[in-house]
């Protein structure tokens, strides 16, 4: 019986209508040459044989008695694959018009009565011309509740299921004696048991951490104090909180969504990356500020001060393969208000180094987890209150903002991969938004290709295609300045 840990329960206490707590992508595959035969139905026969290699697949939630506790993770008593693996019904779409019905997906709940997992296949996609495909485009687009698995979780369970040649390698099928428990198979008093223990494990957890938790900051707060470093001075008890300006990005959000997608090379990347001595973050985050400042001037009002990007960072270690949330938040200045795009390249790489400094000192004792005991109700109760009652009435729009926009950046395998023999041509993300952060940019590196993945609120962010030009164009542009 396995509990979720706070951070993954947490998505599942804020989730709204308006505000979905799944992350998906698009991705496009080729067909080999004289392919025949339906790819839904290849890849739901695919995923049959491979259900068994992510727990994701076939496990799904058991709440406790009166919501006492965190979620438990139970074995679905079957998996309902004509459920969860569907086809997008009509002919022949253009690549846009694909990424349209990703977005009305992705605005739409997972059933908690099923594992959290959809997968919505394209049987037929128009390839523009600048792909250069020669066999059939065909697609997917997958969505997973983030409860689940994280960014870096959900390359592990690319893992899983993709394959590096068009011949799937051979999956020894499942044991049955490691199937897990099911519903039925639990007991009240076992389930409350739970409660209580996890909570007392996190209360002793938490008791250990303190003497480090303290030293990790009082080592960050010796290094503001001693470097004059305004990036990490926000965090002195007698500093204002930094705030980021007001843009039309900061408002409360409907369950509408608009998808975008825009992919530059990656060679290209980390070779300009190499030439401002930074790091391909540096260069990712530079074309989102050159992108968004471009956006703001032609489309609403460009803010005098910078926007913020809220950023997650993986606290993950290297060997850790478990599918859960391991990741924090920060935020770094995108010097969106600098038109020199030099100075506007300084400034994100000063304020990733304050970021990095300071995750040096706090990256062990951010947490991850949280005492169980009555979570849903005050996490699922007030807070969930609170975040409903900020996201109407135009109160996301009045109060002040931390962030203007979520960009993260998950790195990817740079060798092609395979689903059901088809080729992975490209992997855009879709992740969050939130009220009062109603844009998203994830950007998933993959082949070759840097691919971003823009999602937003259908008002907030209504001319979402010219944004993933821009994207494209800032590449163009850093590309004459660092060639």
């Amino acid at each position: 019986m396995k509990s979720l840990s706070g951070l993954d329960a947490t998505f599942l206490y804020l989730e709204t209508p308006e505000t979905p707590m799944h992350v998906g992508s698009l991705n496009l595959y080729e067909l080999p040459k004289g392919s025949k035969g339906s790819f839904h139905r290849a890849v739901k026969q695919h995923i049959a044989k491979r259900m068994h290699l992510a727990p994701v697949f076939s496990r799904r939630l058991a709440f406790m008695p009166l919501n006492l506790g965190h979620p438990i993770w139970v074995e679905a008593d079957r998996v309902d694959l004509d459920f969860h693996v569907r086809k997008v019904p009509g002919k022949q779409l253009t690549v846009q018009q694909a990424e349209a019905v990703a977005a009305k997906l992705h605005g739409q709940l997972i059933d908690r009565a099923y594992p959290l997992w959809e997968f919505h296949v394209f049987d037929a996609i128009k390839a523009p011309a600048r792909m250069g495909i020669e066999g059939q485009l065909v697609g997917i687009y997958s969505k997973i509740h983030h409860a689940a698995l994280d960014g870096k979780g959900g390359t592990v369970l690319a893992n899983a299921l993709l394959d590096l040649s068009a011949t799937p390698r051979a999956v020894a099928p499942a044991e049955p004696s490691r199937k897990g428990r099911t519903a039925g198979d639990l007991k009240i008093g076992e389930m409350i048991g739970a409660v209580f223990s996890n909570s007392l494990a996190q209360y002793a957890k938490l008791a250990r951490s303190l003497p480090g938790a303290a030293t990790s900051l009082g080592a960050v707060a010796r290094q503001s104090i001693s470097r004059g470093d305004e990036g990490i001075t926000r965090y002195r008890p007698t500093s204002p909180i930094k705030l980021a300006p007001k843009t039309v990005f900061n408002v409360g959000i409907s369950s509408q969504r608009v998808f975008a997608t825009a992919s530059v090379p990656f060679a290209e990347s980390r070779a300009m990356a190499k030439a401002v001595g930074g790091t391909l973050n540096d260069i990712v985050l530079w074309i989102c500020s050159t992108a968004l400042r471009n956006y703001l001037l032609k489309h609403a009002t460009l803010p005098k001060k910078s926007l913020v990007a809220a950023m997650p960072v993986s606290l993950r270690e290297e060997s850790n393969k478990e599918l859960n949330n391991q990741a924090s938040i920060t935020a770094v200045d995108l010097g969106t208000h600098l038109a020199d795009p030099m100075k506007r390249m300084n400034a994100i790489m000063a304020s990733t180094a304050k970021v990095k400094e300071a995750l040096v000192n706090l990256k062990s004792v951010l947490p991850t987890d949280y005492p169980s005991l009555l979570a849903p109700w005050v996490m699922g109760g007030a807070a969930k209150a609170l975040f409903k009652t900020y996201g109407k009435g135009g109160i996301a729009g009045a109060l002040p903002a931390v962030a203007n926009v979520a960009i993260s950046n998950v790195p990817g395998p740079q060798v092609p991969l395979y689903l059901a023999g088809a080729r992975m041509v490209t992997f855009h993300p879709l992740s969050i938004i939130l009220h009062g952060l109603a844009l998203n940019i994830t950007i998933q590196t993959y082949a070759g290709s840097v691919d971003f993945g823009i999602v937003g609120d259908r008002k907030a962010v209504p001319h979402v295609q010219d944004l993933a030009d821009a994207l494209e164009a800032a590449f163009e542009e850093a590309r004459g300045i660092w060639p």
